[in-house]
């Protein structure tokens, strides 16, 4: 399968579960292994594979910086807890199987869980070597303590914060700033400006974009060419602000959620061909649609409209037919496209997180995708798998 090497991880002992082997590589113990090898996926390794080696994630670069994250992210937006509840050692639980699964890039943000995720993170990896891992994360909110600020409706605040969007040049300073002090960790590699647009701002966002076009970017600039951090973008889950932004920005990643899946391809038209010829690369939040992709009635945050129902059931007959869980195909078909370098769903606990892992892993026959390009269920340029 496209984006997993089944090369063995050898990796270097930091906590007691992992132990030397017979050969001197150092090995997970099986106790902690977050999943074995699929023979129908990548093959027969042969008896010299140890059943519990950590398998190695295959690597992307991210635009033209030195950084390469694994195909597979960790999402942190349900580590927050604003939507369903989840425990600061649930969140922690979360990251750590991540980890162990071999998952190399993490992507946070102040918003979610109002400083909840960031600190998750930071304490979840702390230990880990700082170099073996990528984390992104996000400015445009700063966080204000209650009662600057009121609770937001419709969602839990774990932490006594609410928020203010500042895209300034100050804004962003104080935001990332903020941030390593959540996280307690000395460097962040990837700042995405977060939730910029129409899709989140309307009338707003003109006013907000020139914020950020005139002040904000000189501060990401500044932090990228003074080495601080290595990678600037946005993320958003709306393609059109990032084709506005491309128009006088210079971007090494976009984080859009929600708009390149199995779903929605309107991307290839525009904002996926522009992001190859200008070495921007894509990472894919939201790859199954906020739950509508993995049987839930959710699309967008909120409950999806009967056409949207209507397409993902015909999508889904498709995968019954080749035998293919909806949400194997929903992970799979996204990582592709030249311009991802990774698809960061947000699993809601650790079961859950090795279910994507077991999703990612299956098999799925070309005959597949070419009857949902031949039912015009998939955009007829749609890169995919195999």
């Amino acid at each position: 399968m496209a984006g997993l090497d089944p090369a063995i991880h050898e990796r270097k002992p930091v906590d007691p579960r992992v132990k030397p082997g017979d050969d001197g590589l150092e090995l997970v113990h099986p106790e902690y292994v977050a999943f074995e090898y699929a023979s129908a996926m990548i093959g027969d390794l042969g008896r010299s594979c140890r059943r519990d080696a950590m398998p190695q994630f295959e690597k992307r670069r991210i635009g033209r910086t030195s950084l390469e994250v694994t195909v597979l992210g960790l999402g942190c937006a349900t580590l927050g807890g604003t939507r369903i509840p989840v425990t600061r050692q649930g969140a922690e639980a979360i990251v750590r199987a991540a980890w162990d699964a071999g998952v190399r890039y993490v992507d946070a943000a102040p918003y979610y869980g109002f400083g909840q995720a960031e600190r998750a993170v930071g304490d979840a990896l702390r230990d880990e070597p700082r170099d073996e891992w990528v984390l992104s994360t996000k400015v445009g909110r700063l966080l204000r303590p209650f009662p600057q600020t009121a609770p937001e409706p419709g969602r839990t605040h774990p932490l006594p914060f609410g928020v203010a969007y500042d895209y300034s040049y100050d804004g962003i300073m104080r935001s990332f700033e903020d941030s390593l002090q959540r996280l307690g960790l000395a460097r962040i590699d990837i700042l995405y400006v977060h939730d910029i647009g129409r899709y989140q701002h309307g009338d707003a966002h003109p006013e907000l974009m020139h914020s950020l076009r005139e002040s904000g970017y000189r501060a990401l600039a500044s932090l990228k060419s003074a080495g601080t951090i290595k990678a600037i973008g946005i993320g958003v889950n709306e393609r059109e602000v990032l084709l506005e932004a491309m128009e006088w920005g210079d971007w090494d990643a976009f984080l859009l959620a929600g708009r390149y899946t199995l779903l929605e391809q309107a991307p290839l038209d525009d904002l996926l061909p522009q992001c190859v010829a200008r070495g921007t690369s894509i990472a894919v939040g939201g790859p199954l649609n906020s739950g509508i992709l993995a049987g839930r009635d959710t699309w967008n945050y909120r409950s999806a409209p009967p056409e949207v129902v209507e397409r993902v059931n015909a999508i889904r007959a498709v995968c019954d037919r080749h035998g293919v869980p909806l949400p194997a195909a929903a992970l799979q078909f996204p990582l592709a496209h030249p311009a991802v370098a990774a698809i960061i769903p947000g699993p809601r606990d650790p079961d859950e997180f090795r279910a994507n892992l077991e999703l990612l892993r299956h098999p799925i026959p070309p005959a597949l995708w070419e009857e949902l390009k031949h039912a015009k269920l998939l955009h007829p340029d749609a890169p995919t798998p195999n």
